[in-house]
């Protein structure tokens, strides 16, 4: 019997689609594309998921490669977040498992800036039973360490939780523990694979 659902943050609760924000930012394709790489696939960004730099530091950096660019960087890296707006569907299939008093989790690559200002404005987040941020404790999925805290931190029992992720890799690091899992395409596709599940 399922008692614990962990789910992602990016494209699973919250929007997550830079290449569309910086698009309508930016009329050129050609620096879209560079920007995205700069930004979003930086060695920076996986060091703030990691929480082992700032978001000034970061920026520094990245304005050190592209000194071109410097006051757009700046402008993106302190805006972006904007872009996290919550995908009601998938909120409310949230909503629907905590009426059924099932254990909630996050479990998230996510940097501590963004995460301290979606949290705080999004009401859902008091829907969890405990959240694991990948800048606070240092580890990044798919590594084993993150889930191996997961499971220690809230006394987990693996056989009897789903984790919902987007990303296969994630998913499949996670399977390694003995959770179950969910490939998230959309909140439609969640609630039909819940059903299957008996969970909804």
């Amino acid at each position: 019997m399922i008692h614990n659902i962990i789910f992602d943050l990016g494209n699973v609760l919250l929007n997550f689609k830079p290449l569309e924000y910086l698009t309508q930012k930016v009329s050129d394709l050609e620096l879209v594309n560079d920007l995205y790489q700069q930004i979003f696939c930086s060695e920076e960004w996986v060091m703030l998921d990691r929480g082992v730099i700032t978001i000034e530091e970061a920026i520094k950096r990245i304005c050190l490669r592209n000194p071109e660019k410097v006051k757009l960087i700046e402008e993106i890296l302190y805006d972006w977040e904007k872009i996290l707006t919550p995908i009601e569907g998938s909120v409310e299939i949230l909503r629907q498992l905590k009426e059924k008093n099932f254990n909630l989790y996050v479990l998230s690559n996510f940097h501590l800036r963004a995460f301290e200002k979606v949290s705080t404005e999004n009401e859902f987040f008091q829907l969890f039973d405990g959240m694991i941020i990948s800048a606070k404790v240092r580890y990044l999925k798919p590594e084993p360490e993150i889930y191996q805290y997961l499971i220690e931190h809230f006394k987990i029992d693996p056989e009897r939780t789903i984790f919902i992720d987007d990303t296969r890799e994630n998913l499949d690091a996670a399977k390694k523990f003995g959770i179950k899992t969910i490939h998230f395409i959309s909140s439609s596709d969640l609630c039909q694979e819940l059903k299957k599940l008996k969970v909804l």
